[in-house]
């Protein structure tokens, strides 16, 4: 069996483009006991595959892609061709780590990526699959995760959500605004903004590149910040510890800024200890006991109509390196998919 594969090239110095990557066609061995053969029907877009293009990827993350290797530990969805593997029929719809490449031999008992992206089946009767790699997977956790950490699932007040028109920052809005706290977002274009008001829901929301961030800060929030969640670092960091009231608390998710670049602040990072802030750093695959309530949570959501899902998506396998520049570079909303 045939497999075509996502390769890097080459590790990019600054902005991604298709020069860095490659296609190529390797032979797949045939489905060992405990493995199944995968057709994968979709793959996942994300920003922190930029992270591992570099060679230092940071410590603690996943590793980084080798140049001329496949790319594992990415999400994707398809339909089980082959098994070898008890509760995994063939015909039947899973999600595992071996995405950016059409088929590929997946081990029913490896854990992947701590476990969230481990062999697993997935009900399609109600969604559609691809909205595993979307809400009901590991974007919906990380926004469910984050908005747990500091403990804003069950608070009031006001919230700032950093890429809020991003495949995280969107859900974290909604996860947020149907728990009862009022919403501000930020996004990088007019039309993202306007999505954000008009469809997400949110209550209040700004182009960052218009205007200075403290300014439409305090426009959008006279009354201070509770809480934050923040996905971009630097300049956004930096506002978010100026905006903050008192006891605030900040969700790490990302840090998108720097992805492409030298880090850039914050530099009034003494704020957190004068305002008595909590800075939580997070990632979503070390919350996967969150996974069941998650799903079900906005599983309920989806069906009844509540929760808006937005997606930009990429036509074919050879598409992927430029869903994945359209995204780093913020001309892609929601999540970021390529259908096979």
């Amino acid at each position: 069996m045939e497999s075509v594969q996502v390769q890097v090239r080459e590790l990019p110095a600054g902005e991604v483009g298709r020069r860095h990557f490659e296609l190529t066609t390797v032979e797949l061995p045939d489905p060992g006991p405990g493995q199944v053969l995968v057709r994968n029907t979709w793959t996942s877009v994300d920003p922190g595959l930029r992270l591992r293009l570099r060679a230092d990827a940071p410590q603690g993350y996943f590793p980084a892609f080798p140049p001329g290797s496949a790319m594992d530990g990415v999400f994707a969805v398809g339909v089980v061709e082959e098994s070898q593997a008890d509760g995994f029929p063939v015909g039947s719809t899973v999600w595992h780590s071996y995405g950016w490449r059409s088929h590929a031999v997946v081990d029913s008992g490896e854990v992947a990526m701590n476990g969230i992206a481990s062999l697993r089946r997935l009900d399609v009767d109600a969604v559609p699959a691809h909205a595993y790699l979307g809400p009901l997977g590991a974007m919906g956790l990380t926004a469910y995760a984050g908005l747990h950490v500091i403990d804003a699932l069950d608070d009031t007040g006001t919230i700032w959500v950093s890429a809020g028109a991003g495949a995280v920052g969107n859900l974290v809005c909604q996860i947020a605004k149907l728990s009862g706290l009022r919403v501000v977002a930020s996004a990088g274009s007019d039309e993202k903004v306007a999505w954000l008001l008009d469809e997400v829901g949110v209550d209040a929301a700004f182009n960052w590149r218009s205007r200075p961030l403290s300014e439409s800060l305090q426009q959008a929030a006279p009354e201070g910040l509770g809480l934050c969640f923040d996905s971009v670092g630097g300049t956004h960091l930096e506002a978010a510890l100026h905006a903050l009231n008192d006891n605030g608390r900040i969700a790490l998710c990302g840090s998108i800024s720097e992805y492409e670049g030298a880090a850039a602040g914050p530099r009034n990072l003494f704020l957190a200890t004068s305002k008595n802030l909590t800075l939580r750093g997070f990632r979503g695959s070390a919350h996967v006991p969150l996974l069941d309530e998650m799903q079900q949570r906005l599983g309920c959501w989806l069906a009844e109509g509540r929760l808006v899902h937005r997606e930009s998506i990429y036509e074919g396998l050879e598409s992927a390196p430029t869903a994945l520049a359209d995204m780093l570079a913020g001309r892609t909303t929601g999540k970021t998919l390529v259908r096979l």
